[in-house]
């Protein structure tokens, strides 16, 4: 072919080629895998035979243009050598055929102006062979290595451009495992199946989080035909790999009173402030320890805790950082949670001097303090005449405006507060509360002077 004639074929890789067109294999023992590779390869598809000894392949035009066949090796199509034996069905003019299959080479079929690349491969070349997997037990803290005994060489096949390339075996290792979950946390095994593209007599993986075997089984090829390698088994692995993972869990307030940190997943804010810390982890921690330090760094750790479940609270201004700590054994392999931040505010107390009970209904009908941060409190109301109305020591809690059940006249009415911060600052506070009520008066009436009448 001369050189015209190759870069015309070349530039044609992308032409499409009429669906009806057909290859066949003829005088096969097993079933053609076929396989759609990648468009950048250039090829249509690619045949894997278990064997080339007596067969023959055929092409079906999908016009009743003339049929051309060439073959390349892996220089690639530029390369192409014309076929000359091939012979022509005299009842069926669309049909052509070779009565010998060449492996392990390209083929290009010209039909027209259209083409048709494909490559042959046969397998029987490139047999599998598993005799055995073992794993070291002395592995590190991140990974587990396994070695193979057996063989199976790559398959390889070359684009039109000369480009090598390997058909995946699609060898699968399949092992247990634990994987955190939200709802179960490390309870349930998991089974890993991982798909290796090729034979390799060592394999570095992930070291698993818990006792397993290893089972090695494939390849793609031989389960197609039904005729599967023996699988291999491991014995037994025993994981030093850890991991640890942790939930921390603040106790709700609700009052609608009090200044709270801003932001989801934000630790702390408003004294006292309990929060409940949980560590879970992997089958080869034996150590566990809850740390907490003044620095984020934790070369200041200020308390240690070796149990799973913590529950603190505090009661103190400032910034505190925890994390969990799991180890095996002998302490060669450790993993660390996150680092969680609580940050607990200085404290705030204000207090209001005016509201009005028993007018609009959920509208400034209760009197409260708006507070931060405070741990201790005393708040008591009189009346003008020294009674007390009423005491409590939440600073959550505010007063409604009754006595006895009843709403007291509007007029002013007296609070005393002894309390404490969180930062030590101490509070001794007294003031004034006016009680207003509001009255609607209907319009039209004699003393309608507006709508809303304060008294």
């Amino acid at each position: 072919m001369n050189n015209l004639r190759n870069i015309a074929l070349l530039a044609a890789i992308a032409m499409s080629v009429a669906a009806t067109a057909q290859i066949a294999f003829t005088g096969t023992t097993t079933d053609v895998m076929e396989i759609t590779p990648e468009a950048n390869t250039g090829l249509n598809k690619i045949y894997v035979l278990n064997g080339v000894e007596g067969v023959g392949m055929s092409y079906t035009a999908s016009t009743m243009n003339p049929v051309t066949w060439y073959t390349y090796d892996e220089r690639g199509g530029a390369y192409s050598q014309e076929i000359f034996d091939v012979v022509d069905d005299r009842e069926n003019p669309q049909l052509s055929s070779i009565a010998e299959v060449k492996a392990n080479c390209g083929y290009i079929i010209e039909e027209g102006t259209s083409r048709k690349y494909i490559w042959v491969t046969d397998y029987s070349v490139f047999p599998l062979e598993l005799n055995s997997i073992s794993v070291d037990n002395d592995g590190d803290c991140g990974t587990a290595t396994l070695h193979v005994e057996g063989s199976g060489e790559d398959i390889p096949f070359y684009t039109i451009t000369g480009v090598r390339k390997t058909l995946s075996r699609e060898l699968k290792l399949s092992y247990d495992n634990r994987v955190w979950s939200d709802t179960t946390h490390y309870d349930e095994l998991h089974r890993v199946e991982e798909v290796l593209t090729g034979f390799k007599s060592t394999i570095v993986i992930p070291a698993p989080l818990c006792n397993t075997t290893f089972t090695l089984s494939g390849d793609r090829f031989m389960e197609f035909w039904n005729n599967k390698v023996q699988p291999v088994e491991s014995d037994l692995y025993n994981t030093q790999a850890v991991e640890v993972h942790t939930t921390a869990v603040q106790e709700a307030r609700n009052n609608d009173n009090e200044i709270k940190s801003e932001g989801e997943g934000v630790l702390g804010g408003s004294a006292p402030c309990h929060i409940t810390f949980t560590g879970y982890y992997t089958d080869a921690v034996v150590h566990t320890e809850w740390q907490m330090a003044m620095d984020q760094d934790f070369n200041n750790i200020i308390l240690r805790i070796n149990q799973n479940e913590v529950d603190e609270t505090y009661d103190e201004a400032g910034t505190y950082y925890w994390r969990f700590i799991g180890s095996n054994a002998d302490g060669t392999c450790e993993s660390y949670s996150e680092t969680y931040t609580v940050n607990i505010g200085v404290s705030e107390l204000y207090c209001p001097n005016v509201f009005s009970p028993g007018s609009t209904e959920g509208v400034n009908d209760e009197w409260k303090v708006s507070y931060r941060s405070i741990t201790e409190f005393h708040c008591a109301i009189f009346n003008r005449w020294g009674n007390k109305i009423i005491e409590f020591d939440d600073p959550g809690q505010g007063w409604n405006g009754t006595y006895n059940g009843k709403l007291v006249p509007a007029g002013v009415y007296y609070y005393v507060i002894k309390a404490r911060g969180s930062d030590g600052q101490v509070y001794n506070m007294d003031g004034d509360i006016n009680i207003l009520r509001y009255r609607q008066v209907p319009s039209g009436s004699p003393d309608d002077s507006g709508t809303t009448v304060v008294e």
